[in-house]
């Protein structure tokens, strides 16, 4: 079949012309992506990016606003990365230069990922001619803005697939007008990774904390979205009933100062611990206690699937994209939004119950390593890529 450039796709040489001559050239697959800073979605597009299989798509990756530590892993494997540079949320400047990289390369399929992404790629690749556009929707976006919403109806017309990573994102959208037929559902992917072991009393002294320490992890951005506020009030109740327990809260942001000046105002700085942005997090996982999450909104949160993993409980908000992944009473527990002494509630029974916190972590894992692979997701990707080239 041939592609919009004129380039082939699979086919047998015509009759009397020779093997050598014929020449199979792969369709042109771009993903589109603000950022390659560490985090969710950035990470799901590196684990693509870099598995696709080689023999059958020529993979590029586009980078709006700045690169980040992906960069290196997609480069690593041999997927070329360019910058576009856009440093203004509307930036005429950038849009032209995206339409001019688009109709260099002259892809076959472009896939775009989060907002910035959404609407300036969808509208570069309509502009330039592309004939298959993969919208990629990553969280519960309650921040969007009516006009926002509105960007995102608008494109979705003209957009054959709508990829999400969980039946709550996908609710979230149609809610808000976008055709439910152009929906598809493919969650993350998690690959088990050899991490550096460390023995628990050289991490402990490592941190300054005491032996007998019990860990809650609390990883992520810095952000009023993952109400880290109410994970510190659940602290500060833990600490009437148990004097062991700490709280590592592992990652930064512009949030940072806010939530250091309310551990001060609660008088729990010895147990809450704000270590910053840490690149050896799967180091300490598995010797957290329990993982805690206290999002208000997520897609499918990575930290969980890792801390799930490593056979570390969880208890986490009840919202989609964890509810996809937790199990409440059989891999970690769900509490309400913004309910911090469930938080200490579900915690305790914890830490008081080795056997109870043993057999949830073992769930969590098995329910991993069996649902939520990075085969199955590259996978499930390289179908509905498949089923749009034809």
């Amino acid at each position: 079949m041939p592609f919009r450039d004129g380039r082939c796709g699979i086919a047998p040489p015509a009759s009397g012309t020779p093997a050598d001559l014929f020449v199979k050239t792969m369709p042109r697959i771009l993903q589109i992506i603000p950022t390659l800073d560490r985090s969710g979605a950035e990470k799901q597009l590196t684990l693509l990016a870099t598995r696709l299989p080689r023999d059958e798509f020529d993979v590029h990756v586009c980078v709006l606003t700045r690169t980040g530590p992906f960069e290196q892993d997609v480069r690593q494997d041999g997927v070329p990365v360019t910058l576009i540079g856009k440093p203004h949320k509307l930036d005429p400047a950038a849009f032209w230069r995206l339409k001019r990289h688009l109709a260099s390369l002259r892809p076959d399929l472009v896939h775009t990922w989060l907002f910035a992404a959404n609407s300036y790629g969808r509208a570069a690749a309509l502009a330039t001619g592309v004939r298959r556009l993969v919208a990629g929707e990553r969280c519960v976006d309650l921040w969007k803005s009516w006009h926002e919403l509105a960007i995102d109806r608008w494109l979705a017309r003209r957009t054959d697939r709508i990829a999400v990573n969980s039946s709550g994102v996908r609710d979230f959208y149609v809610r808000h007008g976008l055709p439910a037929e152009k929906f598809v559902t493919i969650p993350n992917g998690i690959e088990p990774v050899e991490a550096v072991q460390v023995a628990r009393d050289a991490l402990l002294a490592e941190l300054g904390l005491p032996q007998n320490a019990r860990l809650i992890g609390a990883v992520g951005r810095l952000w009023p979205q993952k109400r880290l506020k109410d994970l510190i009030w659940a602290a500060d109740l833990l600490k009437v009933i148990r004097d062991d327990v700490h709280l590592l809260i592992i990652g930064d942001g512009p949030h940072r100062r806010r939530l250091e000046r309310y551990r001060r105002q609660v008088r729990i700085e010895d147990k809450v611990h704000f270590l910053g942005h840490r690149g050896d997090v799967l180091r300490l996982m598995p010797h957290f206690d329990v993982l805690w999450l206290g999002s208000e909104y997520e897609g499918m949160p990575n930290v969980v699937m890792e801390a799930m993993l490593a056979g570390v409980p969880v208890v986490a908000t009840d919202i989609s994209g964890t509810r996809d992944l937790v199990i409440s009473g059989q891999t970690g527990f769900l509490v309400r939004v913004g309910d911090r002494a469930a938080f200490a509630r579900q915690t305790k029974k914890l830490l008081d119950d080795a056997e109870l916190s043993r057999r949830l972590g073992a769930a969590g894992r098995e329910r991993i390593l069996s649902e939520f692979t990075v085969e199955r997701m590259v996978a499930r990707h390289v179908e509905l890529y498949r089923e749009l080239l034809g």
